[in-house]
């Protein structure tokens, strides 16, 4: 347990303050399950996903060619009808839509596909200008905006020119330009810099942080570029048809950061750290939950998200108020190293959020890092 409120590590908890529970998720996923073909020769290709992506966020998703992702995509652009689960999108269900409703759905998405599909017989600001006919812009925006997002990403002086004529790099930015030019609320991009090289890659992805933040556009690319992790929020990863984690990037950053400050996990590397961060999980209590209670057995490992707790001890018949400790305190470590009961008892005095890892886990972490003595003498020190 970490110490009193004066050393606790209040003043670095702002990662932790990401809060989606006021907004509506743009895009909510849930038991959503894909199967290619049908009898004998039907092959299922997704399992049963879960996958909520806020208002700017960027979520890139990641895993091994045929895992599943572009699928996923195509699903969430209504591309493809839902088989099976639940798949909200901009506030409509797309389980059972018909084909007109899809396309309507469409028409509010952004899409970025490897494939630039650029109409050869056009210049790339016809192109882009295309799409603005969907919405309902005055003449002089649909000729304005078409000018201007081209200009963003570095084809103003090649405005005038088909595809034939442009390079597959710039024939790329155009297919983004169409994708970007009527700010969607969602952006869906598949490989969106395979074609490009670094400089031009980190141009577009610059701009699709711009529209995340300034219009709150959520944002999600399908990619092997490891050159452009460091613009996600979040990073899904998908193998086999399955979601098998899902960081979000800021607060697993943060959680490390807290975990280092733990002796108990002195010398782990920035991976094994991470790797600690994304399984630790959520739970909430009001006020006035006891979370802890003094001669339980030890079962989890925890620390503070959000909110305030107070370490206690009963001593005959009064109880002795320890601590206070806020967000970004860890306790209930010793417990589990001992394998002895709870020595306190910790109860939340507001409603507060904790990030938890299991007995199973924490122990399986401490034989990564040396021997039982070592681990219990460093734990200790730290008191």
């Amino acid at each position: 347990m970490n110490p009193p409120d004066s050393s606790a590590p209040n003043a670095t908890a702002a990662p932790f303050l990401v809060d989606h529970a006021a907004e509506e998720p743009v895009v909510q996923a849930s038991g959503l399950c894909h199967t290619y073909g049908e009898g004998e020769g039907a092959k299922q290709v997704l399992f049963d996903n879960d996958l909520t992506i806020y208002p700017g966020e960027i979520v890139i998703m990641t895993g091994p060619s045929g895992s599943g992702k572009t699928t996923l995509l195509t699903l969430i652009g209504a591309l493809r009808s839902v088989q099976k689960g639940s798949l909200h999108v901009l506030g409509r269900e797309l389980h059972g839509l018909s084909t007109a409703e899809q396309v309507r759905v469409r028409r509010d998405i952004g899409f970025i596909f490897q494939a630039h599909n650029l109409f050869d017989s056009l210049t790339a600001y016809q192109n882009v200008r295309l799409t603005t006919e969907l919405h309902e812009y005055t003449p002089e925006q649909r000729h304005q905006l078409p000018v201007n997002m081209l200009a963003q990403l570095g084809l103003a002086e090649r405005m005038h020119y088909r595809p034939a004529n442009l390079s597959g790099g710039q024939r790329q930015r155009v297919a983004i330009g169409r994708a970007l030019v009527n700010q969607p609320k969602l952006v869906l991009a598949d490989e969106p810099t395979a074609a490009l090289d670094k400089d031009t890659g980190r141009q577009v992805v610059t701009l699709l942080q711009k529209m995340a933040k300034e219009q709150r556009s959520a944002i999600m690319i399908v990619t092997h570029d490891n050159r452009i992790l460091d613009v996600a929020d979040r990073i899904v990863n998908m193998v086999d048809g399955y979601i098998v984690s899902n960081v979000e990037v800021a607060e697993n950053i943060a959680i490390c950061k807290f975990l280092q400050r733990c002796s108990v996990f002195e010398g782990a590397s920035p991976n094994l750290l991470a790797e600690i961060a994304g399984k630790m999980k959520r739970e909430t209590h009001p006020a006035g939950k006891t979370i802890i209670r003094q001669g339980d057995p030890g079962d989890k490992f925890y620390i503070v998200r959000r909110g305030r707790v107070e370490v206690s001890k009963q001593i005959g018949d009064r109880s002795e108020s320890l601590v206070h400790l806020g967000a970004g305190a860890f306790f209930g470590e010793l417990a589990l190293l001992r394998d002895e009961p709870r020595a306190a008892t910790v109860a939340s005095t507001e409603p507060v959020e904790l990030l938890t890892l299991s007995k199973s886990e924490f122990l399986d972490v401490r034989r990564n890092l040396g021997s039982f003595e070592e681990q219990l003498r460093k734990a200790n020190f730290g008191r």
